[in-house]
């Protein structure tokens, strides 16, 4: 790529907290700051980290960024506030203060200085929606002085069964990209058809749902978007997908997750009828899928649970001792 991204503005808006700051992106990763470009305007529910610290991320409807190249790399703590990343787990992330977590991140821009109070007001204030209150913030991405607007990719595939699981796969997406999916909210309020979780407990059956479909998507259709890409054998491909899909999937649809699971049994059964393309088709579209449905979960579920738990800091340990 030869044109610069420099001077190219982007706005981050929550219009339900009024707040919109204003980013400029910049040339550090520009195969990742194009493809984010080009996806806008969209928007998204907004997620904050529930580990790392004052950290803003979202699922964006991209699927590329499973993918794409980083030329430039660094430990996310030591970047300035402001910094806008883009990831391959398919967020887009703003750090608004101090981190924890080790983690090479790529930056694609930079919140203007005169933003700054406006991000960080907004970190607060999705972090309390996050933790406690579970009213969902949205936010919007633009291209700086245009309209807003909203629309999830929807990928093809040449073999009939595929392209037609496409379609079915894309159109659950768009009900769920900006509303509850209505299988998590009835799990969320206890209502669980199969009887998952002993002795009618909840709470175990919402910690094992949050913790099979975040890798379900992060790690095992993620990686098979970047298997496809780089190359391995067709082979080997089928055989990954069945190996890493079918079991965790089919324990969510247990818990609740029926249209995961269905979606699922369907790509296996086409699986041997799969090109590279289309099998990459399918794999980035049950991937935006999933992810979407790991960022709702991660809204919903009840940490506030835990509140009473808190770290002890090890001068306060010594004294004690």
């Amino acid at each position: 790529m030869t044109e610069t991204l420099s001077g190219r503005h982007v706005e981050i808006a929550w219009p339900d907290l009024g707040i919109t700051v204003t980013a400029e992106l910049d040339d550090r990763n520009t195969v990742l700051a194009e493809a984010l470009w080009e996806a806008l305007p969209y928007q998204s529910l907004q997620g904050h980290a529930l580990v790392a610290g004052h950290h803003l991320y979202h699922v964006a409807p991209i699927p590329s960024l499973l993918h794409l190249p980083a030329s430039h790399r660094f430990d996310r703590r030591e970047a300035p506030d402001g910094t806008v990343f883009c990831s391959a787990l398919q967020h887009v992330g703003i750090k608004y203060g101090t981190l924890s977590e080790p983690m090479l991140a790529s930056p694609v821009g930079q919140v203007r200085p005169e933003d700054m109070a406006g991000l960080i007001e907004a970190g607060h204030a999705v972090w309390d929606s996050v933790y406690s209150t579970k009213k969902p913030v949205l936010v919007e991405v633009r291209r700086a002085g245009t309209g807003g607007g909203h629309r999830v990719p929807r990928l093809t595939a040449a073999e009939p069964d595929a392209n037609h699981l496409i379609h079915d796969v894309h159109a659950e997406t768009e009900q769920i990209w900006l509303s509850e999916p209505p299988e998590l909210a009835d799990l969320h309020r206890g209502f669980i058809p199969s009887g998952a979780g002993s002795f009618e407990t909840v709470l175990p059956t919402l910690l094992f749902v949050n913790g099979e479909t975040r890798p379900l998507g992060y790690a095992t259709y993620g990686g098979l978007v970047r298997a496809a890409v780089h190359g391995m054998p067709m082979d080997s491909l089928r055989q990954m997908a069945r190996l890493l899909v079918g079991i965790p999937a089919e324990f969510l649809g247990y818990c609740g997750l029926e249209k995961l699971w269905d979606f699922t049994q369907r790509f296996l059964s086409c699986l041997d009828h799969l090109d590279r393309d289309d099998f990459l088709a399918v794999v980035s579209q049950m991937a935006l899928y999933i992810n979407c449905l790991g960022g709702w979960n991660l809204h919903l579920f009840p940490w506030d649970t835990g509140d009473h738990l808190r770290q002890e800091r090890l001068a306060e340990v010594t004294q004690q001792s």
